[in-house]
């Protein structure tokens, strides 16, 4: 399977079930002056081609990661970063953090999203997207 993604775009992978994932991703649609990003939930088909493509072990890494044919995947920390480095003055200024090592930010990121479900709850089922954000979602 050929990962659907535009030209120049980016896509998102995010714990479609996660209450935490679900608003940062509302946050970043709503943020994304450039239309930068494209959306898929870690559970959907196309989430869990590329987690196949790309030998992605969920036990480890099973929040958020971000793709591009040019980039390849980037995971926790250093995806969160990434996204935020698009998204526009001043929230691309936490960008400076991608000068602390991966393996220290990464603790902090593990940290919370080991109990974001316990924080922030759970869902069911994925969220499904609005008539009008349907084209963003993969």
């Amino acid at each position: 399977m050929s990962i659907p993604l535009e030209k120049n775009k980016q896509l998102i992978l995010f714990d479609g079930v996660c209450n935490l994932c679900n608003t940062s991703v509302q946050y970043v649609i709503k943020h994304d002056q450039n239309d930068v990003f494209r959306y898929t939930a870690l559970q959907s088909e196309v989430g869990q081609e590329l987690l196949k493509q790309f030998k992605i072990d969920t036990k480890k890494t099973d929040s958020i990661l971000l793709y591009s044919e040019e980039n390849g995947i980037s995971y926790k920390s250093t995806a969160a970063l990434k996204i935020a480095s698009k998204l526009g003055f001043p929230r691309n200024l936490i960008a400076v953090f991608l000068i602390v090592p991966a393996f220290i930010r990464n603790w902090v990121y593990d940290f919370i999203a080991k109990n974001r479900y316990k924080w922030y709850g759970k869902k069911d089922e994925c969220m499904i997207p609005t008539a009008e954000l349907k084209s963003k979602f993969l």
